[in-house]
């Protein structure tokens, strides 16, 4: 029997119920394929069906769930390898975008700059939404400065911001880590050096497709910081 979380406060209820419920398919302790009903989940949160109704619809937006005509909404298999997936192909064009950027001298470093500022910023309130945006403007930023359409159009494909979401979600990322590492990148992007930046580009976005080696084949358990 699939266990059930806490009741929640009603303050911002319907992202509570979303985040709850991303914890839960990630975690499998929602299974794929497993139906999820409006009712059931009002009454196990203790509120209307409309807050869980918004969560659901973001959740979609996600791709987390799928709703099926006349049949209700379910929830999608291979989250966890999909997840997985996308970063690996996201190292691969952020690393390609940073060395196009660069090459190109076309960087905005100082919309970067506001970027890791405003990172900071929610790090330091525990925010973890305006963390989320503040990355993903980060690395757009960079993406457009590559100035090549069909980049960006994959990049934009993969559905960044969703993906940062229930990555930060799923995983319990340290909102002042995620500041640290895109300062880092920034300074190796002011300091022109194209190799070292784009392998941090690369190796940032590699970190979280959680296989057991990293980008250079190296097992998980003895690759150096």
């Amino acid at each position: 029997m699939t266990e059930e979380p806490a009741k929640l406060p009603r303050l911002t209820l319907s992202r509570q119920i979303r985040d709850s419920l991303v914890s839960r398919i990630v975690s499998l302790r929602l299974r794929p394929g497993e139906r999820l009903v409006e009712t059931r989940l009002a009454a196990t949160y203790g509120t209307s069906q409309a807050p869980v109704r918004e969560a659901l619809r973001e959740l979609e937006i996600m791709r987390l769930v799928e709703t099926r005509p006349r049949r209700g909404t379910f929830v999608r298999p291979f989250v966890q390898e999909t997840l997985r997936e996308s970063y690996v192909v996201r190292a691969a064009l952020e690393e390609t975008a940073t060395r196009l950027a660069l090459l190109a001298g076309g960087v905005p470093v100082e919309a970067l700059r506001e970027d890791v500022a405003a990172m900071r910023a929610a790090a330091a309130a525990g925010d973890r939404e305006a963390s989320v945006r503040a990355s993903v403007s980060f690395h757009r930023h960079i993406v457009e400065a590559a100035r090549n359409e069909l980049l960006r159009l994959s990049w934009e494909g993969l559905q960044i911001e969703a993906r940062t979401s229930v990555t930060m979600v799923a995983t319990a990322v340290d909102l002042a880590d995620i500041t640290r590492d895109h300062a880092e990148l920034l300074a190796t992007i002011e300091a022109g050096d194209l190799e070292t930046a784009c392998r941090h580009a690369r190796d940032h976005q590699w970190h979280y497709a959680d296989l057991p080696h990293d980008a250079h084949g190296r097992a998980r358990d003895s690759a150096a910081g």
